[in-house]
């Protein structure tokens, strides 16, 4: 007959949305047989590893392959890419400064908010999820996804899985899960290919454009990758609000869902 052990597990702020109800926000106990690995435990019991950050065995920081031992009390803490806990983290390297980002299949439409608001984003609508991990590692980036099974797959450092299925909300999630409002430079990048825009004269382009175009604007920006053209046409005030209402308001812990869609309503 197999040992079985015990131990203590509590998990914090919004690590315990992967939990039953009856396990979240308080101290529950966990048996297990042999001797598993810390990760491999907190994976079996719904937490993907990337979401993971700090990890304390009665009261002392260790990394993913501690090996639990009966008895063992163990606190699990989110990621913190906007608070710097690296004298006591020992689950990675070091935090970001400079946020690059890799999407699922199914989150185009976020895409193009992340590349609005300048932040380097990758997406195609028919990646694989080893293309996706790929990229991760070779280019630095966070995996954005829904799928849980993705960010469990044991070659990801970097992830994060949105709590929301509607995509202004997810911008949302996204701005305050990061801290990226003040890292926002805005009309930066295509919003279909994501590479940078560049200033362009008008001369330059002109028999590209529409009569009305000609007439009524002066000022053009071109991508340097798929060469699509850019000027403030009349969506422009609509994304100036946009990004006046990010900048107004700060999208922490206080404010709830309906605030945060207010925010992003002219998104429209």
């Amino acid at each position: 007959m197999t040992d079985k052990f015990c131990a203590e597990f509590r998990f914090y702020a919004e690590l315990n949305d992967f939990l039953p109800f009856d396990k979240r926000q308080l101290s529950f106990q966990h048996y297990f047989s042999g001797k598993p690995s810390v990760k491999d435990t907190i994976e079996a019991i719904g937490i993907p590893h990337p979401e993971v950050d700090l990890i304390l065995v009665n009261g002392n920081s260790v990394d993913f392959n501690y090996l639990l031992k009966s008895g063992d009390k163990i606190s699990v803490y989110p990621v913190f890419e906007s608070f710097d806990i690296g004298k006591v983290s020992l689950l990675r390297k070091g935090h970001l400064q400079d946020f690059k980002f890799v999407l699922d299949v199914h989150l185009g439409r976020l895409a193009k908010y992340l590349r609005m608001l300048g932040f380097d984003t990758l997406y195609r609508n028919d990646y694989q999820d080893e293309e996706i991990i790929e990229l991760a590692l070779i280019e630095n980036r966070i995996i954005i996804t829904r799928d849980i099974g993705l960010l469990k797959n044991k070659r990801v450092t970097r992830g994060y899985w949105l709590r929301h299925t509607q995509s202004k909300k997810q911008l949302a999630e996204i701005m305050k899960r990061f801290d990226l409002q003040i890292k926002m430079q805005p009309f930066k990048r295509c919003l279909v290919c994501n590479n940078e825009l560049f200033a362009i004269s008008k001369e330059k382009i002109i028999n590209k454009l529409l009569p009305k175009t000609k007439e009524n604007y002066e000022k053009f920006s071109c991508c340097c990758g798929c060469k699509k053209i850019y000027w403030k046409g009349s969506h422009y005030q609509h994304m100036q609000n946009f990004l006046s209402a990010f900048a107004c308001h700060s999208m922490d812990e206080s404010r709830n869902d309906s605030d945060a869609l207010k925010v992003m309503k002219i998104l429209r």
